[in-house]
């Protein structure tokens, strides 16, 4: 091992004391990659940085993230998830688990139309979680189900995430959000099938709604509430996906688009005021510019390793994994996986990420499928303690008779289930690479 690689790693062992001493990840990232830079190469990692930066900040597909974000931050500030909720609460609450099944289905229209965690987590879990008590499910489960659905926003297009894997890639975001989907319902569906089962094993933890609270709304009003807050919604989905899936639109001219039919929503809900719009505005410009803060600051950090060595690192890391390329795929998965319990998503999508994919470039493997993989390995660190934010977001608006165990319990069969899902979409790639080839963008 040269002297250079030692500081690679050195640097890497930095960066992860930083972390774990309470220091803020891009903060982190950028003074260990300066640092450590600076003596590997001195001054002249400085003179690299700019044109770094500056394609970051002129990345025209990135500018599709604080629309996105405005569009998510609109629907949860006007309140229209708060009766999207309640409706399908009710309408599926005739059933065992019916309430949780309702929760996923939230989390799919409202991951389909955010792409934000931490808004559903939060609205799901003021709504719901004191209702679910008080009808008798069991925490476990009842935690465990809002924070799984809170995170599908991270693998159902049209989500942040795939939108920087794409750039990371070299893809098409059209083409990860087409390959997004099935998979994405398909891990929804296995929780569905999770919590049916539940209902006929544990019928005890997942009750139904009362006979008597059902029929105090009648099947009329009920009608009325779907058309009035499940389908817009609907049509919002449909309508930002579809341009861009079907190659009407770029992802910045559709997420435009999905930010002005939000717009339109809220107003024709009698939503639409200016203490609603001032908080959207104030939540797209904190969200917006902390994702854009940690990808500058990874710019330095990423130069820094690779310059030292740290590629050359990964790469015979890789060569002594027994079994060939489907073993280094799961290798890689598992590093991934770990990873997550202690970084954010887009610090591995930025830092770890690309010191793996020159060898599966190398070796031909589709990068659709492969981003898609990780895309859903990523959304495992919503949910994996200690540091999984879906975690702590559902804690600052839980009950105070809602523990950290209990939540921490709760997630574990959820975990459990994603990797089931990951597992599916390992054996069968046509989950992925399906829609894409269909429709051409593969």
């Amino acid at each position: 091992m040269t002297g250079t690689e030692i500081l690679a790693l050195t640097m890497l062992g930095g960066f992860m004391a930083m972390i774990l001493i309470g220091i803020p990840v891009g903060i982190s990232l950028a003074v260990s990659g300066l640092v450590f830079g600076y003596i590997g190469f001195g001054p002249g990692l400085l003179g690299l940085l700019p044109s770094r930066i500056y394609g970051v900040v002129t990345n025209y597909t990135l500018l599709a993230i604080p629309l996105f974000v405005f569009m998510g931050v609109m629907l949860e500030k006007s309140r229209i998830a708060d009766e999207l909720l309640e409706t399908l609460g009710h309408a599926m609450g005739g059933l065992r688990g019916g309430m949780g099944i309702a929760i996923v289905l939230v989390g799919v229209l409202m991951g389909a139309a955010t792409g934000i965690v931490g808004a559903t987590v939060v609205t799901v879990g003021l709504l719901t979680l004191p209702v679910l008590m008080r009808r008798g499910y069991g925490r476990g489960v009842a935690c465990g189900t809002i924070c799984a659905s809170g995170t599908l926003g991270q693998i159902l297009p049209p989500s942040l995430v795939l939108i920087l894997l794409a750039d990371i890639l070299g893809e098409s975001v059209g083409s990860l959000f087409a390959a997004a989907l099935i998979p994405g319902l398909t891990l929804a569906l296995v929780y569905v099938v999770y919590l049916v089962l539940l209902g006929l094993l544990r019928p005890d933890t997942v009750p139904p709604i009362p006979a008597a609270e059902r029929d105090a709304l009648p099947a009329l009003e009920l009608w009325k509430r779907i058309g009035r807050s499940v389908a817009p919604a609907l049509l919002l989905v449909f309508a930002v996906l579809g341009s861009i899936i079907g190659g009407v639109a770029a992802p910045t001219e559709a997420a435009s688009m999905g930010a002005a039919g939000s717009l339109v929503i809220a107003a024709l809900s009698g939503r639409l005021d200016r203490g609603v719009l001032g908080e959207t505005l104030k939540g797209t410009v904190s969200i917006s510019a902390m994702v854009f803060f940690i990808l500058i600051c990874a710019q330095p950090f990423a130069l820094a390793f690779r310059g030292l060595g740290g590629e050359h690192l990964v790469q015979g890391l890789f060569a002594w994994v027994p079994g060939g390329l489907n073993a280094e795929l799961l290798f890689m998965m598992l590093l991934l996986f770990v990873l997550g319990f202690f970084l954010e998503w887009i610090e591995i999508s930025y830092i770890a990420l690309p010191l793996f994919l020159p060898l599966f470039q190398n070796a031909d493997v589709d990068m659709i499928w492969l981003g898609i993989l990780v895309a859903m390995n990523l959304q495992a660190s919503f949910l994996t303690p200690p540091f999984g934010w879906a975690l702590f977001f559902l804690k600052g608006v839980a009950p105070p008779e809602i523990s950290t165990r209990d939540i921490y319990a709760g997630v574990l069969p959820f975990i459990g289930l994603q990797l089931v899902a990951l597992g599916l979409l390992f054996l069968f790639p046509g989950l992925a690479t399906w829609l894409p080839t269909a429709i051409g963008w593969n």
